[in-house]
């Protein structure tokens, strides 16, 4: 294999740092490829060709296409929901109860349903957006406080919680490397993924008191002071035709609405996960549930809008379309975050990144440098899975033979991974909780970003305390 150097760098760190400065993601993106494309093939133009035969690519493996379906097709359930009058009722449901008529008990409920609802990563974000999107609207939240939520419960709480796609995935990677009881290995590892943990405990923090800092505070005084949802010029991942869309006059407003429609959808998953996985949640499909998921939660949003005479048939078509249309632009970003992986990993780009940091390392800092590296993995390629595949077996390889030190530094890795997936704007779960909460992406970034840094840096302290002490 061609070892690219530095270059391997390149197409990942380019992409970041044009999101960021431009605020364009799609287009960054797309130049990240092309980079990558150019320094595999030999020139611009081949890279030109390159880039387009990566993204297309993509659809090669079925997992991916399933995924972005299902990207486009939250779209869906969202504008159905919105259309037959069950958010409108669900809202004014909890209104009547008594139940969420403050922005504490608004927040909590965010951050209790990310903990909740802990089947799969994706599923978590986008009922927590479903839910509690006109609820923060209503109570003048801003949307960039529901993003950070929903994206620091989802991933925590998945990989705490292994009762999913994400524990079977794992739990294979770890049996890949040998491990003769790679469940234990991985329960083992739990207490040392101290980034997941502050993750949890921070946002429980932010949801009780509703501290915000640095670009989370201007948000929070703009919806405040004005009530504007977004600042000038934002591009929410969320069509705005599909969260205006409501019921016609004189169509019942009911909760049972949008409740049953994101219940079935939610039971799905784990039923997607047994059937794929013969009997065996552990080794379910979680792309394919997801998938299934969101399809019976649309189909059952879409029967009843029908029955409650929302709208005929023609009118039920209209909207499912019109609601996958509405996240087109993200089901091409995560064509593109893919497309952008692929061409990561051809590169080598965590291989190298991983030789940079593993000769030669005093012990007490071993923790704290995988740790590192794998944040910086996860940032610069979008995927705290794939920087799994690549650092679990380089920390248990630093570990040796001492199983404490194997769980120490496995759960590092798993923690960096985590860290570095949550402050990158090309990661795919940072994109699902920019659309679930319908707010601009590089403003998701920004606002979520003190708070990621401020986790990481606990997360730090604990490793080097742990490799010297530990």
């Amino acid at each position: 294999m061609t070892d690219f150097g530095a270059l391997a760098l390149l197409p990942p760190v380019l992409a970041i740092g044009l999101a960021i400065a431009t605020r364009q993601v799609h287009l960054s993106l797309l130049a990240g490829v092309w980079t990558g494309a150019w320094v595999l093939d030999g020139g611009p133009l081949a890279g030109l060709r390159g880039t387009i035969d990566r993204t297309i690519a993509v659809f090669e493996d079925a997992g991916n296409t399933r995924v972005v379906a299902f990207s486009a097709l939250v779209g869906a359930l969202i504008a159905l929901t919105q259309a037959s009058g069950g958010v409108e009722g669900f809202v004014a449901w909890l209104t009547r109860r008594g139940g969420i008529t403050t922005p504490r008990k608004a927040r909590m409920l965010s951050w209790v349903i990310g903990v909740v609802v802990f089947v799969e990563s994706s599923m978590t974000s986008l009922v927590n957006g479903a839910v509690c999107r006109p609820l923060f609207d209503r109570l003048r939240i801003s949307r960039e406080k529901l993003a950070y939520l929903a994206d620091a419960t989802a991933a925590p709480v998945c990989i705490l919680i292994p009762l999913n796609g994400w524990g079977a995935y794992l739990i294979g990677v770890l049996h890949k490397q040998g491990e003769a009881e790679p469940v234990q290995a991985l329960i083992a590892s739990m207490p040392y993924n101290l980034y997941a943990w502050v993750a949890l405990a921070l946002s429980l923090w932010v949801a009780w008191s509703g501290w915000a800092i640095g670009p989370m505070k201007a948000a929070e005084a703009r919806v405040r002071e004005t009530g504007a949802l977004h600042r000038e010029g934002a591009e929410p991942m969320v069509s705005e035709e599909i969260t205006a869309l409501c019921a016609p006059a004189g169509a019942p407003r009911r909760a049972v609405d949008f409740v049953l429609p994101v219940a079935v959808m939610v039971a799905m998953m784990p039923v997607g996960l047994w059937i794929t996985g013969d009997g065996d949640l552990m080794k379910g499909s979680g792309s394919t549930s997801v998938l299934w998921a969101v399809l019976a939660g649309s189909a059952l949003a879409a029967v009843q809008m029908r029955l409650r005479g929302a709208g005929d048939l023609n009118r039920v078509t209209e909207v499912f379309f019109k609601g996958v249309g509405g996240l087109m632009p993200l089901a091409v970003l995560m064509v593109l975050a893919f497309a952008i992986g692929g061409v990561a990993k051809e590169l080598g780009t965590g291989a190298y990144a991983a030789r940079l940091v593993e000769a030669s390392l005093p012990a007490g800092l071993v923790p704290l440098l995988v740790f590192a590296l794998a944040c910086f993995m996860a940032f610069a390629t979008g995927t705290s899975w794939g920087t799994f595949a690549i650092m679990v077996p380089v920390a248990l390889g630093l570990a040796g033979e001492d199983p404490q030190r194997a769980a120490l530094l496995t759960g590092a890795a798993l923690s960096g991974g985590i860290f570095g997936d949550h402050c990158s704007p090309i990661s795919d779960t940072t994109l699902i909780a920019s659309m679930a909460a319908g707010a601009d992406h590089i403003d998701h970034v920004r606002t979520q970003l003190p708070y990621a840094l401020l986790g990481g840096a606990v997360a730090g302290v604990g490793y080097l305390a742990l490799g010297f002490l530990g």
